[in-house]
């Protein structure tokens, strides 16, 4: 059984009350000319247009520099928090004085997650003595060891209940959820092999590696969840790496890191290590390649993917250095561990991904930051492309790709370096928009609750969600 810690209220504390100091600084878009315009360690930076409006430090078995918070989810008055220990549980009905309802220990890297109706989807991605929250780390090679997906009973937040595990092949390092047609809800399970398989592979886990693991999940029988098919992804082996050393390195293709689908128009984005993908998935047991594109020169590690509100363009991300290097500096350029978007031109079988242009934050960071494109999601306005999207320890970035050619910054919030090294990992993991509030998972920091104000994203606030996942995306003016 999880192991549920119920809190007492726990409310961080105003912008205005933080030790850290705010320094609001202008020039949007302006790089930073020197380390001068660094923030110093621990001090806090942003655009006019942003507002810290809270944070909620770790706590309890999560407040360890090596509990790191991961992936967010949404579900009416409350949102749901990663942590490589378990997961929290908010709620965020005030967003200005969030309370923690509910910790989760069960430990398990990343412990991504996602929420559909009473259902919360936890994954494993690594070796664990067995799958309970009692679990203990193994080596990869005992053919014991377990990792894949968990599924809680959160009906009562305040005491989530574990339900079901489903192993999988290579674990699950992160997920995506599919509705289907009867009542069902598919889990695409995505896992890889470590960039050195004779250090991290098992009997479970094996080459070649170029599918994903489905699950089919009835939502009224959640234990009944079983793995139902493993396509493979990539017959050609997909893209072989070029063996180059760090930055200009290109990883070999061995399974995907994160799949986005839509489910309204039945496509799906993989970022797929060295490949970018469209994919149909209108039938979600057998997910079609409809294109691939892939980028040598720039791309490293393709990590993430999100659609605009139209999807007629893919914003794919970079986790040049896998996230725990500093690549927003000079020495790295504007180009790599940066987002690349592309366009979707034609429709259909016919359709094709055209590139477009890169995007990385404009501003210096420092060599002992970790700093790379991650996790973002769309600010949902009419006629517009917007993004928030964490950049770890290089902050916060909002910024409009409406001309995907052209784009451009529009606010932002950064702390200064979390330590004087690049260990341990810190900075945002995850920045979502959720009715009118940017809720970002800091790794070591916990829960900021922000606020941009700006006539080009005021809109927004117009758009109210019942859930999100934002994996799973929403047409939000459908």
């Amino acid at each position: 059984m999880a192991s549920v810690l119920t809190k007492r209220t726990a409310r961080g504390a105003l912008f205005g009350s933080l030790t850290a100091l705010v320094l609001t600084l202008s020039g949007l878009g302006a790089p930073a000319a020197s380390s001068a315009d660094i923030p110093g360690k621990d001090e806090i930076a942003m655009s006019p247009n942003m507002r810290l409006v809270t944070n909620i430090p770790k706590q309890g078995p999560f407040a360890a520099a090596s509990a790191y918070n991961s992936d967010l989810a949404f579900q009416g008055r409350y949102a749901f928090a990663g942590n490589y220990e378990g997961f929290v549980v908010y709620d965020i009905s005030r967003p200005e004085q969030p309370e923690i309802v509910s910790q989760v220990h069960c430990p398990g890297s990343q412990n991504d997650v996602s929420v559909a109706g009473n259902l919360l989807f936890l994954s494993t991605d690594s070796s664990r003595s067995d799958d309970s929250c009692q679990s203990t780390s193994k080596p990869v090679t005992d053919p014991t060891a377990w990792e894949g997906i968990k599924i809680f009973d959160i009906s009562d937040v305040r005491n989530p209940r574990y339900v079901k595990a489903i192993e999988t092949e290579c674990g699950s390092h992160t997920h995506t959820l599919l509705p289907g047609r009867r009542g069902e809800m598919y889990v695409y399970v995505s896992s890889y092999l470590p960039a050195v398989p004779s250090t991290g592979t098992g009997p479970d886990c094996r080459e070649p590696h170029d599918k994903i693991s489905v699950i089919k999940v009835p939502l009224k029988r959640p234990q009944a969840a079983a793995v139902v098919a493993e396509p493979v992804l990539f017959p050609d082996g997909g893209n072989p790496g070029d063996g180059l050393p760090y930055p200009e390195v290109t990883r070999a293709t061995s399974g995907c890191h994160d799949l986005t689908t839509y489910p309204d128009k039945d496509l799906m984005a993989g970022a797929c290590m060295g490949d970018g993908v469209l994919f149909d998935v209108s039938d979600p047991e057998e997910p079609r390649i409809v294109d691939i594109v892939r980028d040598d020169e720039n791309f490293s590690f393709w990590h993430s993917a999100t659609f605009n509100n139209d999807a007629d363009k893919i914003v794919f991300t970079d986790e040049l250095g896998g996230g725990s290097t500093a690549t927003c500096n000079a020495t790295i350029g504007p180009d790599k561990g940066a987002d690349a978007i592309y366009d979707i031109v034609g429709k259909g079988r016919k359709a094709k991904l055209e590139f477009r242009s890169y995007y990385k934050i404009p501003r210096a960071n420092a060599d002992t930051e970790n700093c790379v494109a991650h996790n973002g999601s769309l600010i949902p306005v009419k006629g517009k492309d917007i993004m928030v999207q964490a950049w770890y320890q290089g902050g916060i970035s909002v910024w409009d790709f409406t001309d995907s050619r052209n784009p451009k910054e529009i606010g932002w919030f950064e702390r200064g370096p979390f330590g004087d090294t690049l260990s341990p990992l810190g900075g945002s993991w995850s920045a979502y928009y959720y009715n009118g509030y940017i809720y970002s998972n800091d790794i070591q920091k916990g829960l900021d609750v922000l606020k941009i104000e700006d006539k080009r994203t005021d809109k927004a606030e117009r758009v109210r969600m019942d859930e999100l996942n934002v994996q799973m995306q929403p047409d939000y003016f459908d």
